[in-house]
């Protein structure tokens, strides 16, 4: 028994998951991947925020071609962001507001830093967020991308674009910028543009009613530490058709899906060749974005800054022995990482994000990367 499959089988053991799913590769290609529990290896998964890396990776694709640039204001495809208001601090009543000193860019979407964002505080901004449903959540979104926009347009900045941190809801902005900027739903131009060309056959907004049945059910833990199903195998909100365009929303994909993805990345780029994403846009990627100034305990969980930095759409490890890798996670408890040396790493489950999920993903984190021999 390998090191790894000793580990899956103690976390399912424990009860961290009913099921894990691990690949494993290098940038040669080669994928090694180990079950335990009641996971297939053909299993399709809500990967959640692990889409961000694939958005930002179709957005650098748009750069490199000169239909976007990374300062490029916002509100010239989104005019409902056009002359933003700012909070005159983070906590203040949304009355208390002054004009933005700078438009929301391209490059602020990709960093986290447009001034919308999830609100770790208890303040004025956090409950409007939850009131009108834009607030970050595990489960799936409840309206439609133009409702979501128009919902978050009449909330003020937490802060001045470029000037903060906050997680999350600059992507779903991002996305549906991308869908103006292609003038269609952005799954379409994600499918002919990344999906098609990298193989992801089973990656998409929605799973299609044939192939239902690979979506496992999906699970919480209540204040018990009971099991609890928040969405059932092969049911629920990501079965197709799509109720509302998710151009704002979240994409199910599978291990080897996102292992091709992970392998393009560790590749510097490259597929079949060919040079995908331009190779200085994606060391910018790769790069620690935010100044240590924005890199405060109150823009996301305590510690999180710890020898990591955000790049564009991934995390970046600052220090230590892996610094350097890139990745990141998603809600319901998927994980992926790319060393300096090509070696990648993804990891997922149908579990919400918790102690125990967290657990798994720093046990895999630190155990050395098995390529199949």
């Amino acid at each position: 028994m390998t090191d790894l499959s000793r580990l899956l089988d103690e976390h399912i053991a424990r009860g961290t998951a009913p099921g894990i799913l691990v690949a494993d590769g290098t940038a040669a290609g080669r994928l090694d991947i180990t079950t335990a529990g009641d996971i297939a290896d053909d299993a399709i998964f809500r990967i959640q925020s692990m889409t961000k890396p694939v958005t930002a990776v179709a957005t650098l694709r748009l750069v490199q071609r000169g239909v976007l640039s990374l300062d490029d204001p916002v509100q010239q495809w989104l005019p409902e962001l056009a002359d933003r208001r700012v909070l005159r601090t983070p906590t203040s009543p949304l009355t208390d507001t002054g004009p933005a000193d700078g438009p929301i860019t391209v490059r602020h979407l990709l960093t986290n830093t447009s001034g919308y964002g999830m609100v770790a505080t208890p303040s004025p901004l956090k409950d409007a967020m939850i009131a009108n449903r834009t607030e970050a959540s595990q489960d799936a979104v409840d309206m439609g991308a133009q409702e979501w926009l128009d919902a978050l347009a009449d909330l003020p900045l937490a802060f001045h674009p470029g000037h903060g941190w906050r997680y999350h809801q600059s992507f779903g902005i991002l996305g549906i910028l991308l869908s103006r900027v292609t003038g269609g739903p952005l799954e379409d131009h994600l499918t002919s543009d990344l999906f098609e060309p990298l193989g992801m056959v089973d990656t998409a907004y929605t799973v299609p009613t044939e192939k239902a049945d690979r979506l496992p059910a999906a699970y919480r833990r209540d204040d018990q530490g009971a099991l609890v199903e928040v969405e059932p195998h092969a049911g629920g909100f990501y079965v197709a058709p799509a109720p509302f365009d998710l151009s704002h929303a979240e994409l199910v994909s599978t291990a080897r899906d996102y292992a091709a993805f992970a392998r393009m990345l560790a590749s510097g780029g490259v597929l079949g060749g060919e040079q995908l994403v331009d190779p200085e846009l994606l060391g910018l990627m790769h790069t620690d974005q935010i100044a240590d100034a924005l890199k405060t305990p109150d823009s996301f969980f305590p510690g999180f800054w710890d020898d990591l930095g955000w790049g564009f759409g991934v995390s970046v490890v600052t220090g230590g022995e892996h610094a350097g890798r890139i990745g990141w996670s998603g809600g319901l408890g998927t994980d992926f990482f790319i060393d300096q040396d090509g070696s990648f790493r993804i990891v997922l489950t149908q579990m919400e994000m918790g102690p125990a999920v967290m657990g798994l993903f720093d046990d895999l984190q630190r155990l050395p990367v098995q390529p199949l021999n």
